[in-house]
């Protein structure tokens, strides 16, 4: 378990929900209660254009603030690990969503969790990040980072794709169904899960290979394999996409390679130190639910 602090809590740069206007009102009780405690908060620019306030631009607030903080659901939290990856800043997710597997401050903690950051009660977890990059036929590439999952499947719903895999230089197998998602420990509990894959301890640094509804009479199952494995993946003669985090898509096309590794530095979450993931599946998944 990690023993990380913030070096100071002076400053704390917020994102948004995207197209989500309606959000003001609770950004501002927000704000208030970080400045309240003497931390000074400042807006993405495009987010501040969303509720008609001033903002600066991204890496600009990136580079100023001590922590940065998601107001919405997993997938804004997603975006801002991904985007703010290269400055190190750790990530806190305060959920006005509705799951919250990773944006985990509820609205009614927030007083708290402000009250436990000041007295350094609370943790900074290191999660697996992805790194990445689609090499296309003429030598291009195409770089990205996901926390979660990359998935490749077809750009065109009910259309089958067949996707190669090697496993550190060596061919390893060929999924024919749907699609293919290699997910992060953190990411075991979104698309993977849905998937039929196995839910990971999110500290772990492992990759879990899930197919997707695999068209074969043998029975295709998921496969969990080290982090300082390289994964190679191609859709011989299929069009395909993949979709990064659920948010950034690219097309791969014959002669097309998608390479996936473990990224050299983790994502930093920031957490209350109280929260228990055991707990947290108990309650998103409703395992268990019954009287003990």
């Amino acid at each position: 378990m990690s023993h990380q602090k913030l070096e100071q809590i002076k400053k704390a740069g917020f994102i948004l929900k995207p197209d989500a206007p309606e959000i003001k009102p609770l950004y501002e009780k927000i704000k208030a209660q970080f400045e309240a405690r003497g931390i000074s908060v400042t807006l993405a620019e495009r987010s501040a254009n969303m509720i008609d306030e001033k903002g600066v631009p991204f890496e600009t607030m990136c580079k100023e603030v001590d922590f940065l903080v998601s107001l919405g659901g997993d997938g804004t939290l997603l975006s801002l690990v991904r985007r703010s990856y290269m400055y190190r800043k750790p990530v806190v997710g305060i959920n006005a969503g509705n799951l919250g597997f990773l944006a985990d401050i509820t609205i009614d903690d927030v007083d708290i969790f402000l009250e436990q950051l000041l007295s350094e009660e609370y943790r900074i977890d290191d999660r697996m990040m992805i790194e990445g990059y689609l090499k296309k036929g003429s030598g291009e590439k195409k770089e990205f980072f996901a926390l979660n999952d990359v998935v490749i499947t077809s750009p065109q719903p009910s259309k089958m794709v067949k996707v190669n895999a090697s496993i550190d230089g060596e061919r390893f197998n060929s999924y024919r169904g749907d699609g293919l998602i290699i997910s992060t420990p953190t990411g075991s509990t979104a698309y993977n899960l849905a998937a039929g894959g196995p839910v990971v301890y999110p500290l772990t640094k492992a990759f879990i290979m899930t197919p997707i509804s695999a068209h074969s009479l043998t029975n295709q199952r998921p496969l969990v394999v080290p982090a300082d494995f390289d994964i190679e993946l191609d859709a011989e003669k299929y069009e395909a996409i993949a979709m990064v985090d659920g948010q950034e898509r690219y097309e791969i096309e014959e002669g097309d390679i998608l390479y996936i590794g473990g990224a050299r530095r983790n994502a930093k979450l920031i957490h209350r130190k109280e929260r228990n993931y055991f707990s947290i599946l108990r309650e998103k998944l409703h395992w268990g639910d019954r009287q003990w």
